[in-house]
């Protein structure tokens, strides 16, 4: 190696996100907004959406034929989008059961199976850095929330919005990812009074649809662009924090602008 192998400053490379949210928010809608995406669904929900897409794969062996042919084959792709990536834990899982002959992986004792899908996850994930090194493409990964109970140290256990992954799958993918979007409708709270010295609670939305980017205890989310804390759901507002997007933009600021001319 050496010193001659420093680098130095901001390297553009392509980016990996994770959009979990609600359902209904809007989060296919989100990917299918940036440039040059292609779709390698799991779950059928892109019919009423305007993209370009893989079949819907039936088995983990598709989701991997379709990457491969995006690494080998010819074509101007900017993204791969993986939606759902809930519903390819599925595919996963059932993988894992064809090769230890059981139905369920739940049939695989001691919560082994679990434990064995990772071998099928860093398959997923190495596939998907082979098209980032050498194809030059980002990857979109879309998956539903669940609630699950926090177990912090500090605090009391609480409830927290999580994507819809088994904990060994959600570890190994939140470490791999640049930014994990929480996707969700704004709610505010309003206060009621129901008589007799009772209050109430009631959740008010408007349908704005907003995405977090920095952990809360009520929901795993996490960026390395500076993004603020809320945003809206919207791609050209996330794609203004891109690196190169950036380097563009201080570029064209920097170079000399031309003197103004007066009649005098």
């Amino acid at each position: 190696m050496g010193l001659d192998n420093l680098r130095r400053g901001v390297t553009v490379a392509p980016r990996r996100i994770l959009g979990y949210g609600v359902q209904g928010v809007g989060k296919t809608t989100f990917a299918s907004m940036a440039e040059g995406t292609v779709f390698a669904p799991t779950e059928d929900g892109l019919n009423d959406i305007n993209c370009t897409s893989f079949p819907v794969a039936t088995t983990f062996q598709d989701v991997m034929k379709n990457l491969a042919d995006l690494y080998t084959e010819k074509h101007d792709f900017k993204w791969v989008c993986i939606d759902s990536l809930d519903w390819t834990e599925r595919l996963i899982w059932a993988d894992v059961c064809k090769k230890r002959n059981v139905e369920n992986i739940e049939d695989i004792g001691f919560a082994k199976g679990y434990s064995f899908a990772l071998s099928q996850w860093r398959e997923l994930l190495q596939a998907l850095d082979a098209l980032r090194t050498h194809r030059n493409m980002g990857v979109i990964m879309i998956a539903h929330c669940k609630i699950e109970k926090f177990e912090n140290p500090e605090t009391e256990t609480y409830d927290r919005y999580a994507p819809k992954l088994h904990k060994h799958a959600q570890a190994i993918v939140q470490e791999w990812v640049d930014e994990i979007l929480f996707m969700s409708f704004k709610v505010h709270t309003k206060q009621s009074d129901e008589g007799f010295n009772k209050k109430k609670n009631r959740g008010v939305g408007s349908g704005e649809r907003i995405m977090r980017t920095t952990e809360r205890p009520a929901h795993i989310a996490k960026n390395r662009l500076g993004l603020p804390d809320e945003m809206p759901l919207d791609w050209r507002e996330y794609e203004k924090y891109l690196p190169e997007n950036k380097v563009s933009s201080s570029s064209s600021s920097s170079k000399p602008q031309p003197a103004e001319v007066t009649n005098g």
